[in-house]
């Protein structure tokens, strides 16, 4: 059975439902999914499966065809209820996949350009000995990290860079604008961050911890300028945990401390703390060096696993409007 990743799971289902989103729940033949409608303009809508449908492929005695074409079918009559013009799924295995975009039991499922969640990531491992993650002093080298990262947690330390945790969301959100201003990419609503960390609190599946990164102030002027306030935060971070796996979702840091490395410490930092809580893993949640060739260098010196999904697959329920979503979508 595959397993599911914390997208598919309860609590975050309850999430979407707190942020008033209604879930749609498939259980049966070996086929599970959890499915989020969103709205569109015009009282249209679509049906999104994140990192889903979950197959059991052992459970189809009788073989697949049957089960995933009643599920498919199941997806258009639900669709249709809630003037749904299309349903979009991200699988997290290519036998799931190729289900449901080959006839005759799928079939209408076709690959699209449009993903939600980044089909590639890098995960880095936890599960290895102490000598083969990067130790704090930096007193030994690392095959697999990247020389410059390990260089940049160093400088990072030579600044006085400390992190902790936090329950300051407004001075994520504050990093977050001067972020997004910058990089001119679109956030959530603030209320959805606020809800992210407020939901999950004593969480059962998941946990949702925000990092800040600080740089002590240098000067009397500066200090005065804060209000006393000491020191400044200049990066921070907001990790998922579910399971075994820790999962970076959202960063923001200040721009005028670049120089400073701040997110190496950041991260650094929470490998550590992810590693000493016992967890596996930690998912740096999205690569592509074409629409972010920076971030991805980031990552990707982490010397991590580069894992790549099957990417986006559209079932069209409404052809013209599917055709008036996508002419649109260009022009926002």
């Amino acid at each position: 059975m595959q397993s599911r990743g914390f997208l598919q799971s309860n609590e975050w289902v309850e999430f979407q439902r707190s942020l008033g989103r209604e879930v749609l729940e498939y259980e049966k033949d070996g086929i599970s999914a959890k499915i989020i409608k969103h709205d569109l303009p015009f009282k249209k809508s679509y049906l999104y499966i994140p990192h889903g449908p979950t197959m059991d492929f052992n459970q189809m005695t009788g073989g697949f065809k049957n089960p995933v074409t009643n599920f498919v079918k199941w997806l258009r009559e639900e669709a249709k209820k809630r003037k749904s013009i299309f349903v979009k799924i991200e699988p997290l295995l290519d036998s799931v996949a190729q289900a449901l975009v080959d006839p005759p039991a799928g079939g209408k499922f076709r690959k699209s350009k449009k993903e939600i969640q980044p089909s590639k990531t890098v995960i880095v491992d936890l599960n290895q000995s102490e000598d083969e993650l990067p130790a704090v002093s930096l007193s030994n080298l690392l095959g697999r990290m990247h020389h410059k990262t390990r260089y940049n947690i160093g400088i990072a330390d030579k600044h006085g860079v400390t992190v902790g945790e936090s329950s300051g969301i407004d001075v994520f959100l504050e990093l977050l604008k001067k972020t997004t201003k910058r990089d001119k990419f679109h956030p959530h609503p603030k209320n959805y961050y606020e809800k992210l960390l407020k939901f999950f609190e004593g969480g059962k599946e998941i946990q949702v911890k925000l990092f800040l990164a600080y740089h002590p102030v240098s000067n009397s002027r500066e200090l005065e300028n804060r209000g006393g306030r000491d020191p400044r935060p200049i990066a921070g971070a907001v990790v998922l945990v579910y399971r075994d796996s820790g999962y970076y979702l959202h960063g923001a840091s200040d721009y005028e401390y670049r120089a400073m490395m701040a997110p190496h410490a950041l991260h650094w930092h929470i490998i550590k703390q992810l590693k000493a809580e016992g967890l596996k893993q930690y998912d740096l949640w999205g690569i592509n060096p074409r629409k972010w060739p920076g971030v991805t260098r980031f990552k990707l010196g982490w010397g991590g696993d580069t894992i790549e999904y099957p990417g986006s697959f559209d079932l069209t329920i409404s052809r013209f409007w599917f055709l008036v979503y996508k002419v649109a979508r260009k022009f926002l």
